[in-house]
């Protein structure tokens, strides 16, 4: 008598390059508004205003977490935040991509 194993679940992959898109255009609004409040000129392109050294308070990273919610699926705790922040939104987003993607896998992955 044959025995049939289970289907294994389908797990959907982490979405990354949305995850990206989304903290990429959050914290570019964001140093544009800063910008715009210091008269503080940003560089021309999308890369250049990516690496360029800004300070990014750990508050308005606990703000955009808002905006990837609804890509993942969950709830994101503030503790997915470095504490003091970041020094560019390269660094912001190196930083909470792992982070997030934890807390992802942690809450059960669901898409």
């Amino acid at each position: 008598m044959a025995t049939i194993a289970p289907t294994a679940p389908t797990i959907t992959a982490f979405p990354t390059a949305q995850v990206e898109a989304c903290l990429h255009a959050e914290l570019v609004q964001a140093i544009s508004a800063m910008a715009k409040i210091k008269g503080t000129p940003l560089p021309s392109t999308s890369s250049q205003v990516r690496v360029m050294p800004v300070q990014i308070d750990s508050l308005v990273c606990v703000d955009i977490l808002c905006a990837v919610e609804p890509i993942i699926g969950i709830e994101l705790p503030e503790s997915v935040v470095k504490a003091g922040g970041y020094g560019s939104i390269d660094n912001a987003i190196k930083n909470l991509i792992p982070r997030i993607e934890k807390e992802w896998i942690k809450k059960g992955a669901k898409p």
